[in-house]
């Protein structure tokens, strides 16, 4: 089977994560895409999330005990890689290795504020809405729960990124 490295980015800020109604796949999902040639999963996943929101995010680190070398640079792993199956009627059925990355907002001098002016699609999803399992309205006047991987890893998103403890709600 075909596979295609992808990076996945949960935008947090305060109490909330970005979701947007995906029309193809039919589902609430956080921003992301392919890793493009000679582009690491952090570059894929902050450029994502930039050309599809037009936010600028921070990568949160999921370790503090990382090994450093003087002459190896490494880049900021993961919390976790999911392998995904896609039916696409162009490409035909594959999957995608998709690297799961926590990011942060980058507010210029603000802990927390105001969340950020979204474009149209786009939807900050509380941690109260994410715990409920909470029907959202998508573009199509539907209502539908986000899936339980992004329920699950964007209330962790929320209560890792969160700044100033804002993450309980």
């Amino acid at each position: 089977m075909i596979r295609h490295n992808t990076a996945t980015g949960f935008v947090v800020h305060g109490d909330a994560t970005l979701l947007h109604w995906h029309r193809r796949v039919q589902a609430w999902l956080p921003p992301g895409g392919h890793v493009e040639p000679n582009e690491d999963p952090v570059q894929a996943v902050m450029r994502e999330v930039l050309e599809e929101t037009g936010l600028e995010v921070e990568v949160v680190p999921m370790r503090e005990d990382s090994v450093r070398f003087a002459t190896v640079e490494q880049i900021e792993p993961p919390r976790t890689i999911l392998v995904e199956d896609v039916h696409d009627e162009t490409v035909g059925a594959h999957q995608h290795i998709d690297m799961i990355y926590y990011t942060r907002v980058l507010v210029a001098g603000e802990e927390a504020g105001p969340r950020p002016e979204v474009p149209e699609g786009w939807r900050w999803v509380t941690a109260a809405e994410l715990r409920d399992a909470q029907a959202l309205e998508n573009l199509d006047g539907a209502y539908e729960a986000p899936p339980d991987d992004v329920r699950v890893l964007g209330l962790e998103a929320i209560a890792v990124a969160g700044r100033s403890g804002m993450a309980e709600s």
